[in-house]
């Protein structure tokens, strides 16, 4: 039977694990099923702590996957995230021969050449280009393919994470043949637009315990690091701070509190025994120290607010209300929610149910598709076996009817004329003439 074909992938959060499978038509997406399994304690920071745990929730959403399927998944992409992933810069200069083009040869070469610079407590887990010089000529389309020179000077970053992290990760996905994809990367090539990217921007993505902040100028990647903060800092300053209140009353305090970063507008009620006003300080005082710390990141990757044209905003912890609008108040920088990926569809039960669907997890789908074989897919459907209900049917030899064997009529004996009789006596006589004398005894 024909194969479609099938992306499965999975993104480990501080809270929640969550999985989808999308089929693939071309360069169409779409996202029929998606699967979540909350944990409590298992990810710290992004940075796996129960590595039997994380394993236990992937296993129960793909086997969710399968039977919705009816399929078996033979691989998975995996999500890449946490606290220490970040990014280091790095320049490899290289004499070239001038009477041969560049070509992309040449770049995997530098790029392999880059990613075995040895970094204290990392591991290197992608490379990523900067800026190209050609003989000391800016190369500013960001495609040195094609161009010849003497010399090649590539800036690039080194995307990084520490050792035991990863080591925790690789853990936690073996035994499902899976292949691993930097989420922030792969929401800066989908999430954002080409324009944005161009023109300069910032995606921040918040979540429950960090926030990835990415800067891109002129097309390329210039900067990315991981705040240990997120949306789970807010929930426990509140538990914190209100005697008698768990995190669980915090959390749901959090979500229904009307104007939590604008407490002068907040309204003053009581939602689960805690003051709605008094949990907005709370709330509104963090909030302004994440936002500090995210402005900061623009000066440690030596770019200025004007140079920025937007601020792309994802996460759980982006769902707060009115956050966005502080966010841009604060930096001066135009600040939007993020979207799906372009080529990304959800089918209407899914668009129904999930109305905050995982960014994400989406992004990581959309640049499995981009790196993924197209003749290749990640669920194996099962033959159909036609069976049936009556029983397989026994084919039997032909048998030839046995015929009748009909009884022989006895002839009637012909009696013989007497003139038949008298030869038969006297031919007798002849051939016996003792015959008389046997019947005679002594």
């Amino acid at each position: 039977m024909d194969q479609k074909q099938y992306i499965v992938a999975i993104e480990i959060g501080s809270s929640k694990v969550v999985g989808a499978a999308a089929q693939v038509n071309d360069s169409r997406i779409t996202v029929n099923h998606y699967e979540e399994e909350m944990h409590s304690n298992c990810v710290n920071y992004g940075w796996v702590q129960n590595v039997e745990n994380i394993k236990s929730c992937i296993n129960r959403i793909l086997r969710r996957l399968e039977n919705a399927l009816d399929g078996d998944i033979t691989h998975i992409y995996v999500g890449r995230s946490g606290r220490t992933l970040h990014s280091e810069s790095s320049e490899v200069n290289r004499s070239i021969d001038a009477s041969t083009a560049i070509t992309s040869a040449t770049i995997e070469s530098i790029k392999r050449d880059a990613c075995r610079t040895s970094l204290k407590r990392y591991e290197t887990i992608e490379v990523v280009p900067r800026a190209f010089y050609v003989d000391k000529s800016l190369i500013t389309d960001n495609n040195p393919v094609g161009h010849y020179g003497s010399s090649i000077k590539v800036k690039l970053n080194l995307i990084v994470a520490n050792s035991s992290m990863l080591l925790n990760l690789d853990r936690v996905v073996k035994g499902f043949n899976s292949k691993p994809i930097v989420t922030a990367l792969a929401m800066g090539n989908h999430v954002l637009s080409t324009e944005e990217k161009r023109k300069g921007c910032m995606l921040v993505d918040m979540g429950a315990e960090t926030t990835t902040v990415s800067i891109y100028k002129n097309g390329m990647l210039v900067y990315l690091n991981t705040l240990p903060l997120g949306g789970r800092n807010l929930t426990l300053d509140i538990a914190n701070s209100i005697p008698g209140v768990l995190e669980e009353t915090a959390e749901n305090v959090k979500k229904n509190i009307n104007n939590p970063l604008e407490v002068p507008h907040t309204d003053s009620v009581v939602i689960e025994g805690v003051n709605s006003r008094d949990a907005a300080n709370y709330i509104s005082a963090r909030v302004g120290e994440i936002i500090a710390n995210i402005n900061k990141q623009l000066e440690y990757a030596g770019v200025t607010a004007s140079e920025m044209s937007c601020i792309v905003l994802a996460g759980g912890a982006a769902q707060l209300k009115g956050i966005a609008k502080m966010l841009e108040e604060n930096t001066k920088i135009a600040t939007h929610k993020a979207t799906l990926p372009a080529n990304i569809y959800l089918n209407n039960a899914l668009a129904n149910a999930h109305k905050d669907i995982n960014v994400q997890l989406m992004a990581i789908i959309a640049e499995a598709c981009q790196v993924m074989d197209k003749m290749d897919s990640c669920v194996k459907f099962r033959e159909i076996v036609d069976i049936d209900i009556h029983g397989p049917r026994i084919q039997q030899e032909p048998v030839e009817k046995e015929r009748e064997e009909k009884p022989e009529k006895s002839k009637k004996k012909k009696k013989p004329s007497m003139w038949e009789t008298l030869q038969t006596k006297f031919s007798n006589i002849l051939t016996n003439p003792d015959d008389d004398d046997d019947d005679d005894e002594y």
